[in-house]
């Protein structure tokens, strides 16, 4: 596993995109990131969080139990600032709010959910797209506020800008056209940086990790 930090009471490390987060009973992966860390540390930590699967980015641990319940709670009361970076298909605002309520898993009843996002910019590329014969994209910046099942994908969806690479809420036509012409299957979405009070000295805690090279070529294009 890629280390960002590690200070033996927590740990950050890189989650690859396609990596599961935990070990789940309809995959029939025989590998996971818990996997990982379970190889590579002793005592080994444990994660405090999980990313989707297709999701890139941050995921903190704890080394001990304690540790983990105070991120845990650190977590719910909404101590840590996430922020991720997407590829959504369309011209967003500069910036907007999600409020749309979100079920736990997709199941039982409905949830506040909140998620904030900043465009950093906006591109049009030459290839058609159904009755249009360019195509548009945002790369944003993404705050979620509350950590539902799914939620910035879900989120980006609802207002008409699903993000790219997103085979359940998203297009699949702006998905096919990231694979055609840019050889691009992943999902777009990656877990950028993190902030946080440490749960042993209080002192504020940044971590921050660049998206992998497939994700960079194609931020690139908004420069």
């Amino acid at each position: 596993m890629e280390i960002l930090y590690d200070d033996g009471i927590i740990l950050a490390v890189y989650k690859p995109e396609g990596l599961l987060t935990h070990q789940s009973k309809i995959s029939t992966d025989r590998d996971s990131l818990v996997d990982r860390l379970r190889e590579q540390f002793d005592p080994t930590p444990s994660p405090v969080h999980r990313l989707d699967r297709p999701t890139s980015g941050i995921i903190l641990c704890a080394y001990s139990r304690e540790t983990a319940r105070t991120l845990g709670t650190y977590f719910l009361e909404g101590k840590v600032h996430k922020k991720y970076i997407a590829i959504v298909r369309g011209y967003t605002k500069s910036s907007g709010r999600i409020e749309t309520p979100l079920k736990k898993d997709g199941e039982g009843d409905l949830q506040p959910a909140a998620t904030t996002f900043k465009t950093i910019n906006s591109i049009e590329i030459d290839v058609p797209n159904n009755k249009y014969e360019t195509s548009r994209y945002s790369l944003i910046e993404v705050f979620p506020e509350t950590g539902r099942f799914h939620q910035i994908r879900r989120h980006m969806a609802s207002i008409g800008h699903p993000i790219v690479g997103d085979t359940s809420h998203g297009d699949l036509r702006h998905n096919r056209i990231f694979k055609n012409y840019f050889s691009i299957e992943r999902l777009l979405l990656h877990s950028d940086s993190l902030r946080f009070p440490h749960p042993d000295s209080e002192k504020e805690i940044f971590i921050n990790s660049p998206a992998d090279g497939k994700m960079q070529k194609i931020i690139k294009q908004f420069t």
